[in-house]
């Protein structure tokens, strides 16, 4: 491999540059921004670096498939998104989002982790690796879809209509990161999610706060209606939230047991003197990777600007997500939701769905996870952190394991890339390394049984 490595050094400004356009095209699909021009400019570079590209129509936005042939009929495919989040808070960011500037080698731009850095050091192992090779040493698929930051909300649909170009002897996942001691992580599952809005309602207006005497206040019956869902130490309300949790096997405790996460750095950088429950250790792992979650992400009602203003509000909004671990499944979990509530006394209180996904796992003895992990040492000059699955989600269950595909995660990010935040960024040599080690996969799949 030392030929491709050593291409791959020789191209590091084209392959930075890649990264830098596709950085400074905005592709926020929460408002519908850049979107068409972001999925060409990936149509494009598949076609440029050989590939055969073309865009998938969905409900939503496309998804943009690209194939490219190898020596063998085995077939690694690699999951993507192209659109990001919005930029804001833009008074926080040190340099423009969409400016993709480098400076004190790191790049910063919205989606520059999340997840363009990776789609760019996947295209450009399959460039430097053809221009070297010739050939690929197994058939490589692509696909890019633009709304995993909405939800992937016409993933589904996208399974359904166009289930033959998606079957693969294994798949690389979106993500993938660095620890903060530099050694990086092969993360083989992700958390589901229930990802629920509550909205209370009561006058048909605001009110002067005088009448909170006599008139009900949705604020005060929302906050009464969360304190029903988990008491201070963490433990879910919910009547049968827990029922189908997976308890760990032999391999799950050997896995948390070599796990690196670094206590320390990690508080240092999140300004905080210790994580929640006073955890640390085996039991903050095993929190952290295999128990669900039930998590405020936005509470709003009544007048939040500059001052005073008394009113009583008509109407209180909280959205929440709960993650869930193996066997846990969102549809079920919603479900239980609403029972809860209605139980509980509240009924009046509406509930909409937005983001209902499985939780996902790849077991480790397979031909993907080896490949991946025994690529990492060559590559890295370390063994790699296995997570034996993320604390975060994606739609990996419906378009990997519901079709028996292996999934694997592993990238160019690293444990301070701040995704969905002001000044997001990867290290450069992170990138560089990422596209070697993606080149390396390539011939190390081909090579497993």
């Amino acid at each position: 491999m030392q030929d491709v490595y050593a291409f791959i050094e020789e191209n590091r400004e084209t392959y930075i540059r890649w990264l830098q356009e596709i950085c400074q095209q905005p592709s926020v699909a929460a408002q519908n921004r850049g979107m068409k021009e972001t999925a060409n400019m990936v149509e494009q570079f598949i076609s440029q670096i050989g590939g055969e590209s073309k865009q998938l129509e969905t409900s939503g936005f496309p998804v943009v498939y690209g194939e490219f042939s190898g020596e063998s009929e085995k077939i690694l495919s690699f999951y993507n998104h192209y659109d990001v989040q919005p930029e804001d808070p833009l008074d926080l960011w040190e340099s423009p989002p969409f400016g993709a500037e480098i400076r004190d080698g790191r790049m910063y731009a919205r989606g520059v982790a999340d997840n363009k850095g990776n789609l760019m050091a996947r295209l450009a192992a399959v460039h430097a690796y053809t221009q070297v090779r010739g050939k690929l040493p197994t058939r490589v698929k692509f696909i890019v879809e633009g709304e995993e930051e909405i939800g992937s909300v016409h993933l589904e649909e996208f399974v359904e209509k166009y289930r033959d170009v998606i079957q693969a002897d294994g798949c690389i996942w979106e993500f993938g990161y660095k620890n903060a001691d530099g050694r990086p992580q092969v993360s083989l599952g992700v958390k589901g999610m229930c990802y629920v809005e509550l909205v209370c309602k009561g006058a048909n207006t605001d009110l002067h706060s005088a009448n909170a005497a006599i008139i009900e206040n949705p604020a005060w019956r929302l906050l009464w209606a969360l304190n029903t869902l988990k008491t201070p130490d963490e433990k879910i309300q919910i009547k049968g939230f827990y029922d189908k949790v997976a308890t760990l096997n032999e391999d799950d405790a050997a896995m948390i047991d070599q796990m690196i996460y670094n206590e320390e750095s990690t508080l240092e950088q999140l300004g905080l003197k210790s994580f929640l429950l006073d955890l640390t250790g085996i039991p903050l792992k095993e929190k952290l990777i295999f128990q669900p979650t039930c998590t405020v992400c936005g509470l709003v009602s009544g007048y939040t600007g500059t001052g005073s203003k008394t009113v009583l509000p008509a109407e209180a909004r909280v959205k929440l997500d709960f993650r869930l671990v193996p066997d846990q499944d969102p549809h079920e979990i919603f479900t239980l939701l609403r029972k809860h509530l209605d139980e509980h006394g509240f009924s009046d209180i509406e509930m909409e769905g937005y983001t209902l996904e499985h939780p996902a796992r790849t077991p480790f003895n397979n031909p993907l996870t080896r490949a991946v992990v025994n690529t990492v040492k060559d590559i890295y000059g370390m063994e790699p952190t296995i997570m034996p699955m993320s604390p975060g989600t994606g739609p990996m269950y419906i378009l990997c394991q519901d079709l028996g595909i292996p999934a694997v995660s592993v990238g160019v990010g690293n444990f301070a890339s701040n995704n969905h935040a002001p000044n997001e960024n990867v290290i450069i040599e992170d990138y560089i390394q990422g596209i070697k080690h993606m080149a390396a996969i390539f011939e190390e799949f081909a090579k497993e049984a």
